[in-house]
């Protein structure tokens, strides 16, 4: 049975995560307040930083600006593209 849940990036009930995507307190909150959507939509978003900012996964300071753009994106808001941004061509 699908889990609903109200989606604070979307604004709508949507349907819920089947299960945290990490473990520890923000998992726990992104799987009560974030929809598989939104969540999908933050994961294309997070490839695109890691690419355009070249950014190595287990770096600390990548993993920290990932968390901080990931709050914003998904509980603030922001949609914003990094700085230099080229849409690919279609």
């Amino acid at each position: 049975m699908t889990r609903l849940i109200h989606c604070v990036k979307l604004g709508e009930e949507a349907e819920g995560l089947d299960s945290p995507p990490f473990p520890g307190e923000k998992g726990q909150e992104i799987y009560e307040k974030i929809s598989k959507s939104a969540w999908q939509a933050w994961l294309s978003r997070q490839t695109m930083l890691i690419n355009e900012n070249k950014l190595a996964s287990f770096d600390p300071k990548a993993r920290a600006y990932l968390a901080e753009e990931r709050a914003k994106f998904l509980f603030e808001g922001h949609n914003d593209m990094p700085a230099g941004y080229v849409p690919p061509k279609a």
